[in-house]
């Protein structure tokens, strides 16, 4: 059996471990392992092909892979819950003060009061919300 296929064997068999695991580093090694079966196909020599599947395995380990964990590391970008509601813009429907009110904040009624206690709201007054405190909103 020609090398290339054994190349290509290897690689299907780093992607198996790939699929269970979720590790990248085995899809790095698979590229490698593709890499050398393409050098088997041109003809080039066992050394070759060893050389070429260390060569693009290890450069895709150092220099893809710390690029990708960063990726990772930074979640995504998409405020959900609380955090969404921060810093979002209401309307008073209830006069809000520092004991309490109400306003609709992203087409639901929300319990607010105002974040400096001598703040009064009025009613169609646009509002932003600062903090979520339990079911309370507070606003400014």
């Amino acid at each position: 059996m020609d090398s290339w296929i054994w190349w290509l064997l290897a690689a299907a068999g780093l992607g198996i471990p790939l699929v269970l695991t979720a590790m990248p580093e085995f899809a790095m090694f698979a590229v490698g392992a593709l890499a050398a079966a393409g050098v088997a196909g041109l003809g080039g020599g066992v050394v070759l092909e060893a050389v070429t599947f260390l060569v693009v395995s290890v450069a895709l380990v150092v220099f893809v892979r710390p690029i990708a964990y960063r990726q990772l590391q930074k979640g995504p970008q998409i405020k959900m819950g609380i955090e969404a509601l921060q810093g979002a813009t209401a309307v008073v429907a209830e006069t809000v003060d520092g004991e309490g009110g109400r306003i609709k904040l992203n087409g639901e009624i929300w319990s607010a009061r105002a974040l400096h206690p001598d703040q009064v709201y009025r009613p169609g007054q646009q509002v932003d919300v600062v903090e979520i405190q339990g079911a309370t909103a507070l606003v400014v």
